[in-house]
């Protein structure tokens, strides 16, 4: 009896047991696999094909890994969930990040001093579509125009709901405001139910193509000044151009303000997960960029800059110190 039991402590320490705060663990006969919860945002957009391409590969090159990119309802939801422990990644842009890991705006109370930076993908601009018809020529115009802001507690609703109180609109009270997505929008102009619509996303976006040439819309400048203004306040802004001819009808460069989208995660999740996430990510750049279009203009030089001052992850910032960039 004695004899057994020590067998059974023998196999018991041979047993091997990896400890990853803030994920799960799913163990068999031969392996032990990391699990990676990615909430991206909805379907229809280009973030959760590129989440999905992303966990494709992670999965593929990475045996102690199993990651699933999930639909969601967006930068915020994401930032909730990895503050809750139910998600490991996640996509947002730098602004509500900011929030989120300082505990103000959207997160009121709420710091999350464990949110961290993974990947620095790309600038996400603001893009401001309004009819032909509807007479505005800057935000200020949009004052008692019906408008589009996207769906509740979005990053597009967060950022309309900036630049108009910035621009000195009365947001939400100062116009008339619908709280629908990209999808619903094209469709309210086409109806000549809408006089414009606030979209956030990289260039180019399917839905602004189709309001610019199926629904009379064009895009609006957003002023250097107001930008200047914003930057004074937001520390995360950057002026963006729109280059001529992104889209049907658009014969002039377009200047915005943009803000940059990264891949965030949790200072508890295991340093060398994230280690390895980050280097097969950079190192299988080029087969994902083929079939990502967001990732056409995305330079690994580019990863850790523009950053709002938030923190890197230890895993990632090793990988780039590997490479020179830190």
């Amino acid at each position: 009896m004695k004899k057994s039991r020590v067998l059974l402590l023998l196999v018991a320490l041979l047993i091997p047991v990896t400890l990853f705060a803030a994920g799960t663990q799913e163990s068999g006969a031969k392996s032990q696999k990391t699990v990676i919860n990615f909430p991206t945002a909805a379907t229809t957009g280009a973030v959760y094909p590129l989440g999905a391409a992303m966990c494709n590969l992670w999965n593929t090159k990475l045996p102690n890994v199993r990651a699933s990119a999930q639909a969601s309802a967006g930068g915020i939801a994401n930032l909730n969930m990895i503050a809750d422990g139910e998600a490991q990644l996640g996509v947002a842009v730098t602004s509500i990040m900011y929030e989120s890991y300082n505990g103000i705006g959207s997160f009121e109370g709420r710091a999350n001093p464990n949110l961290r930076v993974m990947i620095g993908l790309y600038s996400n601009p603001n893009q401001v579509v309004v009819t032909d018809s509807s007479g505005i020529n800057s935000l200020a115009d949009l004052a008692g125009k019906r408008f589009a802001s996207g769906a509740p507690g979005s990053t597009t609703e967060v950022e309309t709901s900036i630049h108009l109180k910035t621009s000195g609109i009365d947001y939400p009270d100062g116009l008339k405001v619908q709280y629908v997505g990209f999808t619903e929008a094209i469709d309210l102009m086409r109806n000549k139910q809408l006089d414009g619509a606030w979209i956030m996303a990289g260039i180019p976006n399917a839905a602004v193509t189709e309001m610019l040439s199926t629904a009379g819309g064009k895009l609006l400048n957003i002023d250097e000044s107001l930008i200047a203004k914003l930057k004074e306040k937001y520390p995360w802004y950057g002026a963006y151009t729109i280059p001529a001819g992104t889209y049907p009808k658009q014969d002039s460069d377009v200047l915005t303000s943009a803000i940059k989208l990264t891949i965030c995660t949790d200072a508890r999740v295991d340093a060398d997960v994230v280690y390895e996430l980050t280097k097969t990510f950079w190192e299988n750049f080029d087969e994902l960029k083929a079939t990502q279009a967001p990732l056409k203009k995305v330079n690994s030089k580019d990863a850790v800059k523009d950053l709002a001052g938030l923190p890197l992850h230890e895993g990632a910032a090793r990988y780039y110190r590997e490479i020179g960039l830190l």
